[in-house]
């Protein structure tokens, strides 16, 4: 995620991130730029076909969509903006059970017990980062740290990785108890966290694994391109060749609008909108390491 300062204007307005859009729909931009030349050629030099004509018409039609395909996109960058949302709601939820987790098992197990306070101490950020390698599909043993009572060669690495590492964690929260280092009470007064560590892994599955239905998203496309390619031919006659830049600025604003929703519905990506994940993960590290070490 990129971090700026919303209150400066005239700098975003001129600047252009390896991100934006103005990037990505390059291509299409310079190709609708050559469509929308060619029909302002044909139609006004070679045909030679007057403002009379009954394809001036045509803008009438994109008048009366123009306000149809807007709410449409509306919605559908609204519904990908709760994606994100939601994303990063349930990722803050982790960082406060994480630091609960860490503050309970720091005032329930004293410092006597040494390898069981570095258990949790590496494990809890473990699940962390565990949990952003799973929502990118991938598993880095770099970044799992190896105590004395759990070692990454325990991981299964073709299975649910974070779902291993909360089920060590709450085996060993068992056997504190079956030992008589923590009583009944504190299993359940750290159950809330340890519950919430599954939890909030099947809500960011549910965002990602859910994207939005995929008639939905074609036939919003297939409207913005069949909106676009005639643009040309209703106001050509009105615009002559200023239809070519006239074109262009209207394909940028709603075909990046398509584009940015498209990115930010699944957030837990490395891209540049994507959600803060690694952040969050360092600040559960450094929690955990200030509480329990």
């Amino acid at each position: 995620m990129i971090d700026y300062n919303p209150k400066e204007w005239f700098r975003y307005i001129f600047y252009f991130q390896k991100a934006d859009t103005v990037r990505k729909l390059a291509p299409m931009i310079v190709l609708m730029a050559v469509y929308s030349a060619v029909v302002a050629y044909v139609i006004i030099i070679y045909f030679k076909i007057g403002a009379n004509n009954d394809l001036k018409n045509i803008s009438l039609m994109h008048s009366l969509l123009g306000f149809v395909i807007s709410m449409l996109l509306v919605f559908r960058t609204n519904t990908a903006y709760d994606r994100w949302w939601e994303g990063r709601k349930q990722w803050g939820s982790l960082m406060n059970s994480s630091r609960n987790l860490a503050l309970k098992v720091n005032g329930l197990i004293g410092p006597e017990h040494a390898a069981e306070r570095e258990f949790f101490r590496k494990m809890i950020p473990n699940y962390a980062f565990s949990l952003k390698n799973h929502l990118r599909n991938r598993y880095k043993p770099d970044e799992f740290e190896d105590s004395a009572l759990f070692a990454k060669a325990l991981l299964k690495t073709n299975d649910h990785i974070p779902n291993q590492i909360a089920a060590a964690i709450f085996a060993k929260t068992i056997e504190l108890q079956r030992k008589g280092i923590l009583l009944p009470e504190h299993t359940i007064l750290l159950n809330n966290e340890l519950e919430s560590f599954t939890n909030i892994c099947g809500a960011c599955e549910r965002i990602k694994n859910t994207p939005i239905p995929l008639s939905y998203s074609s036939f919003i496309k297939k409207f913005i391109f069949t909106y676009c390619i005639t643009l040309p031919i209703g106001y050509v006659f009105s615009l002559h060749f200023l239809v070519i830049p006239f074109v262009m600025f209207i394909f940028y604003i709603l075909a990046s609008l398509e584009v940015i929703a498209e990115e930010i519905e699944d957030p837990f990506g490395e891209d540049s909108n994507d959600l803060p994940i690694e952040r969050i993960c360092k600040g559960v590290q450094t929690s955990a390491e200030a509480l329990l070490s």
